[in-house]
């Protein structure tokens, strides 16, 4: 039983929380937060220690896993510390809110698998929804033919109060973007993980909606060239803002030469004869954080088979490194140099 302690116990940590306290293989034996009504509430919640930081827990030792869910700008360093203590690191996305810091932890962590077999993964949990896994499959197939094309939406909505109950959000140095970062991060790596890596044509980033209350962006859209599975070359455009009125359903939709395949929670696949194929979700969360999806169990469970198992987990650094990479290089054709990290 690997013995695993959570590391920032806000809105996220919920569902590592969740998924610790149901699977099997792993369990909770600590948290960690500098806010000290935080870190006794969730003391006292999980019947577990609390620690003020990473280093008095790693100190204390006795953990195996540390599941990190702390601002974006302490992902890097607070992953490098672990993993050079021999303990495996889970972060929340992204994996580092520059990408020097990112190209940095994906050194650490090959050297750490290489030397002692320390593992680090990145919560995508959106690729393990039962019907992206059916859209990735259907499209390795090539029962459907060549991928013509694709497009994704990220329309939702965030107030100037959702950026001042966590101040780190709206800036450069705390979170590394703005909407980017934050909201729209998982579906462009889904658009590039489905259609095939990626680079950027075009695109801009902008403060619609909250200039004046965040540094960051609110809105973007990019004009993406990806390489497919089978050597060709196909464009995809993504929009993505936090300007609209409502938490709108995600869109994403893939065109080959076969039918058009389109997720919005469920899969729908419309195939060129006229048939009408739907994948649904097993397990989806209701309410507020409904747009988490319910897939963050499922990636958990699969971390902590990989531990021991001589592989690295599939969504290590270098992987995670590819959206951010797309959303940096849009930064940099957005903003004059020094005016974003």
């Amino acid at each position: 039983m690997r013995r695993a302690a959570v590391v920032g116990c806000g809105d996220i940590s919920a569902q590592h929380f969740a998924a610790l306290g149901a699977i099997d293989g792993a369990q909770l034996a600590a948290v960690v937060d500098p806010d000290a009504d935080r870190r006794a509430a969730a003391s006292a919640a999980h019947g577990v220690p609390g620690y003020a930081s990473l280093g008095e827990l790693l100190d204390a030792g006795g953990v195996d896993a540390v599941h990190l869910c702390t601002p974006h700008n302490s992902h890097a360093p607070l992953a490098q510390q672990a993993l050079e203590r021999g303990v495996n690191v889970l972060t929340e996305k992204p994996v580092a809110h520059t990408l020097a810091d990112a190209e940095a932890l994906a050194l650490t962590a090959r050297t750490a698998f290489a030397e002692r077999g320390t593992q680090l993964g990145v919560c995508f949990q959106n690729r393990y929804n039962e019907p992206v896994r059916a859209l990735r499959e259907l499209l390795d197939s090539g029962k459907l033919g060549r991928i013509l094309g694709a497009n994704a939406t990220v329309m939702w909505h965030r107030t100037p109060e959702y950026y001042a109950a966590r101040p780190w959000r709206g800036t450069w140095a705390g979170s590394g973007g703005g909407l980017l970062m934050n909201q729209a991060i998982h579906t462009l790596d889904l658009l590039q993980w489905l259609v095939g890596p990626a680079v950027l044509v075009g695109g801009a980033a902008s403060t619609r909606a909250l200039a004046g209350v965040i540094e960051v962006e609110d809105t973007a859209d990019l004009l993406l060239e990806h390489t497919t599975p089978d050597g060709g070359n196909v464009r995809s455009v993504f929009y993505a803002t936090n300007a609209n009125g409502v938490n709108a359903p995600v869109t994403l939709d893939v065109v080959t030469e076969g039918a058009t395949l389109s997720l919005r929670g469920e899969l729908t696949v419309r195939h060129a004869d006229g048939r009408v194929d739907v994948v649904e979700e097993a397990g989806v969360l209701a309410g507020e954080r409904s747009y988490w999806g319910a897939s963050h169990r499922l990636l958990i469970e699969d971390f902590y088979a990989s531990l021991g198992s001589g592989r690295p987990f599939w969504i290590g650094a270098e992987e995670a490194t590819a959206s951010l990479r797309l959303i940096k290089d849009v930064y940099a054709s957005s903003y004059a140099p020094g005016e974003w990290v």
